[in-house]
């Protein structure tokens, strides 16, 4: 430890020359509000074992249950407590940013049996209020959203984070609203049926429920996974199908333009592939694949089997861009089993074909009409690889971008689509179960606006690489990885999602990836493992029970070729008092839903009208909670909310100055539209991350920081820092990370100690700025600072699935001026471009409030 603390002071011998802090760039949080102990908000367990505190009630046994007795109304005792803080007084601490979700504190004897899984891990369902208001009224008196963010899957595979399997294929539904039996069902009868918690329908109990058919005995009904566990999958019956379940299906659509092949991608890309061909699922060995390239023609490659008389893949080229036809019906869309030795021949030779290629044009949109009438017979997925505008043929776009727009009313434009084609032609795939994900290189204007359609209806997603170039390995070693990673994510096929809850609530409106096919049903052509989404839920009758349940069920075709149901149950108490609803709102919920409705207005309305709803619905909130919590007093020039909605400020503030809505005449329209891409898909932690970024300093990083954990051996990170220049010293080593990219910040006067230990020279002007990757030295501290940006960069221990790998720039204060505005445009309490500061900011809204 002595060690760890000489080399800090020896990166430090410099501070009193510089005038550094006191109190230091990692000083203890400022106090926590009264009575509430330090980092820990209201309501919310300090260790996972707290959880179980709400099942010590129930009660477990082997007979049957009989029907359950009344209910009892949660006291004010039993719910989470209202505790008032004052945000200019006491000053958000970054590490509130990720604070657990309130807890849910349900009625004793709710769930038939005593599971602590029993009700929903907020990592797959979450909602925006822990405690339901029971009238539409006391809801729109609140301000505050009642909506579930839902992410059915953790992982990109299985293996990674499995749930519980109901292998038998006896699945309970309740005969009128269809819900899954689950935790929260009441046995009657001696346990020969049960009730609905969602419609209160008396249903009967499946002979089979209690009987092992793979043992051929009795089974303990209440050991089944569908009463222990609030997420667990069925594996689905025939009459779950409406014809046999489909294969995975890939085709590749290569662009081979002259601008794909110069910058590498196309070679890339092949490599690529033919390096992952085995991470692609093919456990059922009926995984099919195909290979189309587009310029100015169509050219589709047709693969023989293995062991056939001519082993060479052929290249059939077709000119005809208006009615495209299928050259021949066979070898188009070929088993990637029994072709793979000559899918490996054709993705070696794929290069060869095109490298001297001198045509500019791309056909894109004819080669995806091509590639859906190959592909939706069986259905499956188109993945498009592209560093072209279409600029011929269907879907043609024209170069609109104008800088002189950018910053304007106009800009909002730029953000449209320009083509309606894109939009009917991905619902006309998802109606055919065919999916499409967009791979943009372009280092020009590419119109992400237009082609982020594509994915957006049909279950698929918008990957932007701004001025790759394969020649730079940072770039190669991204795109590899992270196509790779995508290959070998286990999708779901032909899915669809519903969500029922108890009579009274009504899910109204859906946001997300996918075509709303009716009032309450998502179609997904292919069901991703990386993206999260919004379920706005109506109040329409008075809700007189003492809790409310929500059930999300995905019904899909695995990669393995089998039908599988998963369903997500979460139960929430009910109140009639405003105070229990603002002490269990989830500010991080609350901020995702307003990231949907925020894209939702700029694609309708513009960036003005989104920012400006942004700003005034946090007011509405302050302003409630003072008029009708806080007995209408500021507490002497303060700004208030209750301890576990104190993010909420910041969080607002960071999402209006995020890349996809801040005002700006620097945005290229291209980076805007990807932003808003993510702010409509990324999962929750990934979201919260990518408005409020996490923030280190790590010259001056704990001794543990960098190093595995003795218990757990996972590698430990600093503590966050606000997002203040105010944080930063001259002589500092930081690092900020939105989980897109990565920025480490070299303070102008870094000692050379610093600089030799971590970069391997002591020569400023040596150190080479932009996007690089890390140098690996033999000393100590780099291995340190190299574990904290892998370990930041793992979205993994975030509880996500995500392929995407930060990029890593290198920041010197004194160095590139735009590199440098870039990065410190991600210190969102700092006035930056036409943003203003958290101060300035929050001395805004009280002005509002009091008004």
């Amino acid at each position: 430890m002595d060690a760890h603390k000489k080399k800090r002071d020896r990166y430090a011998t410099q501070a009193y020359e510089f005038g550094a802090n006191a109190q230091g760039v990692n000083a203890a949080p400022p106090p926590g509000p009264p009575g509430i102990p330090p980092g820990m908000a209201p309501g919310m367990p300090q260790s996972p074992d707290a959880m179980a505190q709400q099942f010590g009630n129930m009660s477990l046994g082997g007979q049957p249950v009989q029907a359950a007795p009344p209910m009892q109304q949660p006291t004010a005792a039993h719910l989470n407590q209202l505790y008032p803080t004052d945000l200019i007084s006491q000053p958000l601490n970054a590490a509130e940013v990720d604070q657990l979700p309130p807890l849910i504190h349900l009625p004793p004897n709710t769930s038939c049996t005593p599971s602590p899984h029993s009700n929903a891990d907020p990592r797959y369902i979450r909602s925006t209020l822990n405690c339901v208001p029971t009238t539409h009224s006391l809801l729109k008196k609140s301000k505050l959203p009642f909506a579930l963010v839902i992410q059915p899957y953790t992982s990109l595979h299985d293996s990674e984070d499995p749930v519980p399997v109901v292998p038998d294929q006896v699945i309970s539904r309740c005969r009128r609203c269809r819900a899954y039996i689950n935790p929260f069902v009441t046995f009657l009868d001696h346990g020969h049926r049960w009730r609905c918690n969602m419609c209160n329908l008396s249903n009967d109990v499946p002979q089979a429920f209690d009987w092992d058919a793979a043992a051929q005995k009795s089974r303990d009904r209440w050991q089944r996974e569908e009463l222990n566990f609030s997420c667990c999958e069925f594996v689905a019956p025939q009459e779950y199908m409406v014809r046999p379940p489909q294969p995975l299906v890939y085709l590749f659509l290569f662009d081979v333009s002259y601008a794909a092949v110069t910058n590498g991608l196309l070679a890339t890309s092949a490599r690529c592939i033919l390096e992952s061909l085995d991470r692609i699922p093919n456990a059922d060995r009926r995984t099919r694949v195909g290979f189309m390239a587009v310029d100015s023609s169509l050219h589709y490659f047709s693969i023989p089997r293995d062991g056939s008389e001519n082993n060479d893949p052929s290249m059939l080229v077709v000119s005809d861009l208006d009615e495209p036809f299928l050259p021949t019906p066979m070898d188009l869309l070929v088993n990637l089993s029994e072709c793979r030795a000559n899918v490996e021949t054709f993705l070696e030779k794929l290069q060869s074909m095109f490298q001297d290629t001198p045509i500019t044009a791309s056909a894109m949109g004819s080669a995806l009409r091509a590639g859906h009438k190959l592909v939706a017979p069986v259905g499956g997925k188109i993945c498009v690889l592209s560093a072209t505008l279409p600029n011929v043929g269907h879907g043609k776009l024209e170069m609109r971008e104008d800088k002189k727009v950018l910053g304007t009313s106009g800009e909002s434009k730029l953000l449209g689509t320009q083509n309606s084609f894109y939009k009917s032609f991905a619902v006309e795939c998802s109606k055919n179960q065919v999916s499409i994900d967009m791979f943009l290189f372009s280092s020009q204007y590419q119109d992400v606006a237009s082609l982020s359609n594509l994915p957006r209806y049909t279950g698929g997603q918008t990957y932007f690489y701004p001025g790759w170039n394969a020649a730079r390995s940072e770039d190669a070693i991204k795109f590899a990885r992270e196509f790779s990673d995508y290959l070998s994510s286990e999708i779901g096929l032909e899915a669809v999602l519903r969500v029922r809850a108890t009579t009274g609530l009504r899910m109204s409106t859906f946001y997300g990836n996918f075509f709303n096919r009716s009032s309450d049903l998502c179609a997904f052509p292919a069901f991703p493992r990386d993206q999260a989404y919004v379920v706005e839920v109506a109040i329409d009758e008075t809700i007189t029970k003492p809790y409310v349940c929500l059930q999300a069920a995905v019904l899909h075709t695995t990669c393995n070729g089998e039908r599988r149901i998963r369903v997500l149950t979460l139960a929430l108490p009910t109140t009639e008092s405003l105070a229990n609803i603002y002490a269990s709102a989830d500010p991080a919920a609350i901020t995702v839903y307003f990231s949907h409705k925020a894209v939702e207005r700029v694609l309708g309305s513009g960036l003005d009208a989104a920012r400006d709803a942004l700003q005034a619905k946090i007011i509405e909130i302050l302003q409630t909670y003072r008029k009708e919590l806080a007995g209408g007093n500021m507490g002497g020039g303060g700004l208030q909310l209750p301890a576990n909605l104190r993010p909420l400020v910041v969080m607002f503030l960071g999402l209006i100055k995020n890349v996809g809505l801040r005002k700006s005449a620097q945005i290229p329209s291209d980076l805007r539209s990807t932003a808003l891409c993510l702010l409509s898909t990324l999962p929750l932690p990934l979201l919260i991350q990518y408005i409020y970024p996490k923030f280190y300093s790590l010259h001056d990083m704990p001794d543990n920081a960098g190093v595995p954990d003795p218990h757990t051996g996972e590698i430990l990170l600093p503590p966050v820092t606000n997002l203040s220049s105010e944080r930063i010293v001259p002589y500092g080593l930081y690092l900020i990370d939105d989980g897109v990219n990565q920025f480490l910040w070299i303070g102008r006067d870094a000692v050379p100690a610093l600089l030799l230990d971590v970069f391997g020279t002591d020569d400023r002007t040596a150190l080479k700025q932009g996007k690089t990757t890390m140098p690996v030295l033999d000393n100590e501290f780099n291995e340190r600072v190299r574990a904290v940006i892998e370990k930041s960069k793992d979205h993994r221990a975030k509880g996500v699935g995500s392929i995407v790998v930060p990029t890593l720039y290198i920041i010197k204060e004194d160095g590139d001026p735009s590199l440098k505005l870039w990065a410190q445009t991600l210190l969102v309490e700092d006035r930056a471009d036409q943003g203003v500061s958290l101060q300035q900011w929050m001395g805004m809204l009280r002005e509002k409030v009091v008004q």
